[in-house]
């Protein structure tokens, strides 16, 4: 059962599967999802991850309806942060409608988040 928080949701393995990216049926990228998306890879127990969340709850409200904010727990969904080799947090995902998703490690400043918003996940 996901958790919504201020437009956050919160996402076991499975929900993952039904709405981001299916590993198990696809080798190659395909996102299930409708809207762009922002996935933060996050520990209670991380520093930094703490610095980002209210800048992603931030933006999830700003953008609602427009970009999808996503967070998935490492220490509960350990085998989805080794299927996307999630070796430092936080790691953040921007997936765009269409193409790859880019990968960011570390506290990224609110304005970094703009920007790949707009240059990346908005800007069809």
């Amino acid at each position: 059962m996901e958790t919504i928080t201020n437009q956050v949701v919160h996402l076991t393995a499975q929900d993952f599967k039904e709405k981001v990216f299916n590993y198990e049926t696809n080798t190659e990228w395909k996102y299930e999802g409708s809207i762009p998306a922002i996935v933060d890879f996050y520990a209670d127990w991380c520093a930094p991850c703490k610095m980002v969340a209210p800048i992603l709850e931030d933006l999830a409200m700003e953008y609602s309806g427009k970009i999808m904010v996503y967070k998935v727990d490492t220490e509960n969904e350990q085998e989805l942060a080794s299927v996307f080799g999630i070796q430092s947090i936080p790691t953040i995902l921007f997936i765009p409608r269409e193409g790859q998703p880019q990968a960011a490690m570390g506290a990224l400043p609110r304005q970094t988040f703009e920007t790949v918003i707009q240059d990346v996940l908005l800007k069809n």
